[in-house]
Formats: structure tokens, C-alpha cells, sequence
């Protein structure tokens, strides 16, 4: 794994051992991010399950400002700590050691909102719905934020609605991605 593009570039990334994670293979990433490209100018991205780190290392190396980078495995912040140590910028990431849901209430507690959010959680969990409403109750997204979810193909995901447009949906083998934007409130 590593870095495809921006700054960051060719940066090479640790992976968690183990069959705990499931990082994105570069193919998939580099269609994710082409597709992401108009929505890279700066701002705060979130990668809730960010396993690597390296859907949120990818982002900033692109354009995002800062990130926050959150995983509920030991193993896995480890290795995040690592890769972010090998951009030369750390401060401009933070990472958490926390389950998911545990991180969004933190967030809200907090008054954070993001501009980018990069939804991959385990394929079996299913819980891209359940975040994004959420995020949306809690007001942890700016207007116009992008959220980038990625499941496999038999995961049900949110429709249009509840103040959500889908902007793009493509098919990668198993792998579905799908780019919505935040239009404001509607719950």
C-alpha cells in the first residue's frame, strides 16, 4: 500500500497483520479519489474507520487541511501512528483510539463538523445508514460535506433523503462506492 497522489506521493504505507482490517487496494483508491477530486480543496476529514490510515493520509496528501483518524483496534492505531510519521506533517492529523459510535458522541460533545467524511466500516456491521443520521442529528457536517462510503455490493445503503444527495455510485468487483453530499437538515 501507498500513497497514489498529491504531496504525500509514493509514500510507502504500513498494513495492520492480521484479517481485522480490510485495506482498500490502490486500484479502488485511486477511483475513489478521482471521483473525490472537485471536493479536495481544503477543510477537516474524518476517516471513522480509518484501519491504515490511509484513506485519510490519501485525502490530505489531495487537498484536505487537516484529518482525524479514529480505529477501535490497538493494532491498528499503531500502525496509523506509523504511517502518519512517514508524511513529515503529523500535525496536521489526529488520531483516536475509539469504536466508532464512542468517537461521533465525542464529536457532537465537542461542536466538531467536518467537511469530508470517509465511511468504510467492516462489510458485515453495516452501520453507514446509522452514521450518517447520526452525523446529520449532531451537526457533525458543514453544509456541502462529502461523504464517501464504501461497502460491498449486498449492504443496504442510505438513500436519497434525510438531507442527503448521491452525487456518485460505482461498482469495484464486490466493492460499491458511493459519494453523497450533505444539503443541510431535513430531520
Amino acid at each position: 500500500m501507498r500513497v497514489v497522489s498529491g504531496r504525500f506521493r509514493g509514500t510507502r504505507l504500513d498494513t495492520v497483520m492480521g484479517d481485522k482490517t480490510r485495506p482498500t487496494t490502490d486500484k479502488v483508491k485511486e477511483a475513489m479519489f478521482s471521483m473525490l477530486m472537485p471536493y479536495l480543496d481544503g477543510g477537516h476529514v474524518l476517516d471513522l474507520y480509518a484501519g491504515t490510515g490511509g484513506l485519510g493520509i490519501e485525502a490530505v496528501s489531495r487537498g484536505m487541511t487537516q484529518a482525524t483518524l479514529v480505529d477501535r483496534q490497538f493494532q491498528a492505531v499503531k500502525v496509523i501512528q506509523q504511517n502518519v510519521e512517514k508524511t513529515h506533517d503529523s500535525q496536521v492529523f489526529t488520531i483516536l483510539k475509539s469504536p466508532a459510535q464512542q468517537a461521533l458522541q465525542r464529536f457532537a460533545l465537542e461542536d466538531v463538523a467536518f467537511d469530508l467524511v470517509l465511511l468504510d466500516p467492516p462489510y458485515a456491521k453495516e452501520t453507514i445508514d446509522d452514521d450518517m443520521r447520526f452525523m446529520s442529528e449532531n451537526h457533525l457536517l458543514n453544509d456541502g460535506a462529502i461523504i464517501l462510503a464504501e461497502s460491498n455490493d449486498a449492504a443496504n445503503l442510505p438513500d436519497e433523503g434525510d438531507g442527503f444527495k448521491i452525487i456518485q455510485q460505482k461498482q469495484y468487483g464486490i466493492t460499491v462506492v458511493t459519494i453523497y453530499q450533505f444539503e443541510g437538515e431535513t430531520l
